[in-house]
């Protein structure tokens, strides 16, 4: 198979760290990223080259191209994480992918470009049956909701609560949580969400935004007893959730939707009544699972997609080519879908 020697990407304009906090929200790409033509990039050992179908776009992508991720920019790199495409040449270990679809999180050149470099050991040969809308989102959210749900059961709770809730992520919690017995309490800011996120099974939704939220948070901590709070967005609102729940309760913060910092005002809970706050990041959660054990999960997320019983829901699917005018304008609508790349 011959191959071009350039490509179309989405490139890096800064290196390393931005040391700021401002979340995810963006309104331009033109401050971070460039869109042109580059090399495509070779495999070395170890590694495959991936000719992109879609790539899928999460916040931590966002906080990324910005310098706010837990991982440093290479200027003049493609971003992007995530996505599925069709090996077509790999380095030395990688020669047994070569012409399979895999989900793929990109390593030494970025998934928002027309080829993509990732390590062979993270590359996952994708069903027959699985949508490519499914297979470009299987690796950090489907993950992230099995293993952070995992910590749920983990706990003995009956009960749990979200925030961002009708994010993708936390649609396939509550399907789990579901299947599992366990309630999901969902925090929305929006009540066009409500309907929605109770018919896919939570067993309570939340408009943290009305006014009578602290009422009805209230009414349903008395009821459920939550033990853990899963939250991406840790602003004062979350602080002031897990302050009322009851005692041992654990906060464990995922993302950082929000650019404020809370005030924890109440620290003598940490000390009386065994709370506490931990974070979950998917590389550290990855790099402490063997991989028969990590193979086992990607089985059960592929079955589970392919089932039906979970679905990706795409907001909007835009070219390489239209990214840099279109994208800032779906990236503020990424709460009612997601929103992909393709070539």
């Amino acid at each position: 198979m011959s191959l071009p020697t350039k490509m179309f990407a989405l490139v890096l304009l800064n290196d390393g760290y931005s040391n700021t906090q401002e979340g995810p929200s963006i309104t331009t790409l033109e401050p971070y990223l460039e869109a042109k033509e580059i090399d495509v990039p070779e495999p070395d050992d170890g590694q495959v080259l991936i000719r992109l179908i879609r790539a899928n776009i999460n916040p931590s992508d966002l906080h990324f191209i910005k310098g706010e991720y837990g991982l440093p920019r290479r200027i003049g790199v493609p971003a992007g994480f995530e996505g599925v495409g069709e090996v077509v040449a790999a380095g030395a270990g990688g020669e047994g992918l070569v012409g399979k679809r895999v989900a793929f999180l990109a390593s030494a050149s970025g998934a928002w470009a027309e080829y993509v470099i990732a390590d062979a050991i993270t590359c996952i040969p994708v069903r027959d049956d699985l949508r490519d809308e499914d297979a470009a989102t299987l690796f950090v959210n489907p993950l992230t909701a099995v293993a952070m749900f995992d910590e749920v059961k983990q706990s003995g709770t009956s009960s749990f609560i979200m925030t961002a809730a009708a994010s993708q992520l936390c649609k396939l919690i509550i399907g789990l949580a579901k299947d599992s017995g366990i309630n999901a309490i969902s925090i929305v800011r929006n009540d066009e969400q409500i309907e929605m996120l109770k018919n896919l099974g939570a067993a309570h939704v939340l408009n943290c935004m009305t006014g009578d939220f602290q009422l009805a948070i209230g009414q349903v901590m008395k009821e459920e007893k939550p033990r853990i709070l899963l939250d991406a967005v840790a602003d004062q609102i979350s602080a002031d959730i897990f302050f009322t729940m009851p005692s041992r309760a654990k906060w464990v913060v995922y993302g950082k939707l929000s650019p404020d910092a809370p005030v924890l005002n109440q620290m003598g809970q940490f000390v009386f009544t065994g709370k506490e706050i931990t974070g979950f990041w998917l590389t550290k959660w990855m790099e402490s699972k063997p991989p028969k054990e990590q193979m086992a999960v990607i089985a059960q997320v592929q079955e589970l997609f392919a089932s039906g019983k979970w679905k990706t829901d795409v907001r909007a699917t835009i070219s390489l080519r239209d990214a840099m005018t279109e994208l800032p304008e779906e990236l503020s609508h990424m709460n009612t879908g997601k929103v992909m790349l393709v070539p």
